[in-house]
C-alpha cells in the first residue's frame, strides 16, 4: 500500500513540476511586443540593430510588421499590434485624439530629399521644393510616388499643396507604385526619373549600391522637409489585449539615454541615418 501511495505522490509531484514548467514557458513566450512601423525603420536596418539591445535591457522580444504609416495606424485601430513607430505627425495626433493611442512620444528625425538622375535633365538641383515640383510638372519628368498613404506619401501630397499645385494623379508622367520606399526608388531609377524619399532610406539605397547609386540627392535642406518619428502605445481601453505595460517599457527605453545614443551611432557609409530628439 505504501508503494502505491509513493507512486501516486511521485506522479503528483511530476505533474506539478511539468505544469509549472509549461506555465513559466508560456509566460516567457508571451513576453514579446508587436509593433507596426514604417518601412524606413525596417529597410534601413535600424530595428534589426535596436531589437537585440532592447531585449538585452528588458527581456522583451520586439517583433514588427513594416508598412506605410496609414496602414500602421489602421493596424493599431484594429488592435492587431501593441505599439506604433511612425512618421506622420498630423495623422498620429488624430489617432491619439480619436482614442486609439496613448503616450505619443517623439524619438528621432531625419529629413526628406528629392532625388533624380545625376544628369538632372529637368534641372531641379539646388532649387527649393516649390520650384522643383513646378519644374517637374512643366517638363513632365517621370516622378514616382509611393501612392500608398504612407508617411512619405502624406508628406509628398502636402508638398504639392504647399507649392499651390494640384497632385498630378492622372498624369502619365506621375507613377504611383503602391510599394515601399526602396522599391519606389528602384522604379524611379529604372525609368530615369525622380522621387522623394527620407534620407535614411536613401543612404541605405546608396549603401546597397556600394556608394555609387544612379539617383543622386538634388533637393534638400528645405524646412518643409523635416521628417519626425514617434512611438505611440495602443490604448488598452480600446484594445483589451494590447500589451500596454510592455509598450510603456519600450517607450521609456527608446527615449532613454542608452537608446538615444544607439540611434545617434547608427550609420551606413559613415553617415548618420537618424538624429535622436526625445524629451527625456
Amino acid at each position: 500500500m505504501s508503494r502505491v501511495k509513493n507512486k501516486i505522490w511521485i506522479i503528483c509531484i511530476t505533474g506539478w513540476v511539468m505544469f509549472a514548467f509549461l506555465f513559466s514557458a508560456g509566460a516567457e513566450q508571451e513576453k514579446f511586443l508587436m509593433m507596426a512601423t514604417t518601412t524606413s525603420t525596417d529597410n534601413t536596418g535600424l530595428l534589426d540593430y535596436l531589437a537585440p539591445k532592447f531585449k538585452g535591457a528588458t527581456g522583451i522580444e520586439l517583433k514588427w510588421t513594416a508598412t506605410g504609416t496609414g496602414k500602421a495606424l489602421k493596424l493599431g485601430e484594429n488592435c492587431d499590434v501593441d505599439i506604433l513607430m511612425v512618421h506622420a505627425p498630423a495623422a498620429e495626433k488624430k489617432f491619439v485624439a480619436d482614442g486609439f493611442g496613448v503616450d505619443r512620444r517623439e524619438i528621432m528625425y531625419n529629413d526628406f530629399v528629392i532625388i533624380g538622375p545625376a544628369a538632372d535633365e529637368a534641372g531641379i538641383e539646388g532649387k527649393s521644393v516649390k520650384e522643383a515640383l513646378a519644374i517637374l510638372k512643366v517638363k513632365q519628368a517621370i516622378f514616382t510616388s509611393r501612392g500608398d498613404n504612407s508617411g512619405t506619401h502624406k508628406m509628398e501630397l502636402s508638398l504639392w499643396e504647399g507649392a499651390d499645385l494640384p497632385v498630378p494623379e492622372k498624369e502619365s508622367w506621375y507613377v504611383q507604385t503602391g510599394q515601399g520606399m526602396l522599391a519606389t526608388i528602384n522604379i524611379a531609377a529604372e525609368r530615369n526619373g525622380y522621387t522623394m524619399t527620407d534620407r535614411g532610406t536613401y543612404i541605405k539605397y546608396e549603401d546597397n549600391l556600394k556608394g555609387n547609386p544612379p539617383l543622386k540627392i538634388l533637393v534638400e535642406g528645405d524646412a518643409a522637409l523635416l521628417n519626425q518619428y514617434s512611438v505611440i502605445a495602443i490604448n488598452p481601453k480600446q484594445c483589451a489585449k494590447a500589451k500596454y505595460e510592455l509598450a510603456r517599457q519600450f517607450s521609456e527605453w527608446i527615449t532613454g539615454a542608452e537608446a538615444q545614443q544607439l540611434i545617434k551611432d547608427f550609420k551606413l557609409l559613415g553617415k548618420q541615418l537618424f538624429t535622436p530628439n526625445a524629451k527625456m
